[in-house]
C-alpha cells in the first residue's frame, strides 16, 4: 500500500517550489534585471511627455507655418482627435506656469487645425498692426496724342520734251500735341487696423449659471478671428485668454468668469478700444428668479 502521508508531502513540496519559483522570477525581472524601454514609440509616452511633445510641435509650427508637417508630428501620438487635444492643452496651460510662447503656439496650431493654414493670422499676431495706414493711389500717366496729315500732290512739269513727272510731297503737322491726362484715383484706406468696440450688451440668460465676460472678435470683412489675446485687469490681478479655444461657439469667441464684487477693465493685446468698469450684476430672469447676468462685448476692425 502507498503511504498517504508521503503523497501529501510531495504535493506540498511541488506547490512550495512553484511559489518560490514565481517569487524569484518576479525579483529577477523587476529588481535584478528590469526592462528598459529604448527608442519607444511616441504613442507610448506618459501624458506629461505627450504634452511636452505637442508644445514642441506647436512651437515648430509657429516658426515655420507648415501645417502639414505639424499634423504629421501629431499623428504619431495617436490621440484620435488631435484638434481637441491641442485646444484642450492650450486652455489648460494658460494658468501662468508655462512659457507664453508655448501657449501662443498651441493656440495658433489649434486654430489652424480647425480651419486650415493661417499665414495671415501668424503675421497679424507676431506683428503689431498700426492703427492707421496709407495707400498710395495709382499714378496717372498722361496720354500724348499726335495728329498729322500728309498731303501728297503730284504736279507734272509742263515741258516740250518727254520727262518723268516729279512728285513733290506737301507735309503739314498739327502745331502742338494734345495731352489728355487720365483722372486721378482717390486713395482708399487699407482694410483692418485696430479693433473697435462695436457692441456692449448685458445678457440675463437663465442657462448661464455664472457671470461671464463673453468676447467676440471679427475682422474688417466680418469673419471671426482666432488667436486674439485678451487682457483682463482688476485691482490686484490680471489674466490673459485667447479667442478660438471654444470652436463650437465660434472661432472668434472667448469668455471669462467674473467674481462678485470685482470691477474689471478689458482690452485687446493688439490695441483698440479699452473697456472699463465691468462688474458682475444680478438680474431677474423669467421663470428662474434672480440670477447673475453676463456681459457680451463685440470687437471688429474698421
Amino acid at each position: 500500500m502507498r503511504n498517504r502521508d508521503a503523497d501529501d508531502r510531495g504535493s506540498w513540496y511541488l506547490l512550495t517550489g512553484l511559489v518560490i519559483g514565481v517569487i524569484l522570477g518576479i525579483v529577477y525581472a523587476w529588481v535584478l534585471w528590469p526592462i528598459e524601454y529604448i527608442n519607444t514609440a511616441p504613442a507610448s509616452l506618459r501624458p506629461d511627455f505627450k504634452a511636452q511633445y505637442r508644445a514642441l510641435a506647436a512651437s515648430a509650427y509657429l516658426a515655420s507655418g507648415n501645417l502639414e508637417r505639424a499634423k504629421t508630428r501629431l499623428e504619431v501620438l495617436k490621440d484620435g482627435d488631435m484638434t481637441l487635444q491641442v485646444s484642450g492643452q492650450a486652455a489648460a496651460w494658460m494658468d501662468g506656469t508655462h512659457p507664453e510662447s508655448e501657449v501662443r503656439g498651441l493656440n495658433l496650431l489649434a486654430a489652424a487645425l480647425q480651419q486650415g493654414p493661417l499665414p495671415t493670422l501668424l503675421q497679424a499676431i507676431q506683428t503689431t498692426p498700426s492703427p492707421t495706414s496709407t495707400q498710395t493711389g495709382l499714378s496717372s500717366t498722361p496720354v500724348i496724342i499726335l495728329t498729322s496729315s500728309i498731303d501728297f500732290t503730284a504736279t507734272p512739269t509742263p515741258t516740250a520734251t518727254r520727262e518723268t513727272p516729279t512728285v513733290q510731297p506737301k507735309i503739314s503737322l498739327t502745331p502742338a500735341p494734345t495731352i489728355t491726362p487720365l483722372p486721378t484715383r482717390t486713395p482708399t484706406p487699407t482694410p483692418g487696423g485696430a479693433f473697435v468696440l462695436q457692441k456692449q450688451e448685458f445678457i440675463c440668460n437663465p442657462n448661464l449659471t455664472l457671470p461671464y465676460l463673453q468676447i467676440e472678435v471679427m475682422d474688417a470683412g466680418g469673419a471671426p478671428v482666432p488667436g486674439v489675446e485678451i487682457i483682463v485687469l482688476w485691482d490686484g490681478g490680471e489674466d490673459h485668454f485667447f479667442t478660438g479655444l471654444k470652436p463650437d461657439l465660434g472661432l472668434g469667441y472667448a469668455d471669462f468668469v467674473m467674481s462678485q464684487g470685482v470691477t474689471y477693465n478689458l482690452r485687446l493685446a493688439e490695441g483698440g478700444t479699452p473697456v472699463s468698469g465691468i462688474t458682475a450684476t444680478e438680474c431677474e430672469a423669467p421663470g428662474a428668479g434672480r440670477i447673475w447676468g453676463s456681459w457680451y462685448l463685440s470687437f471688429s476692425q474698421p
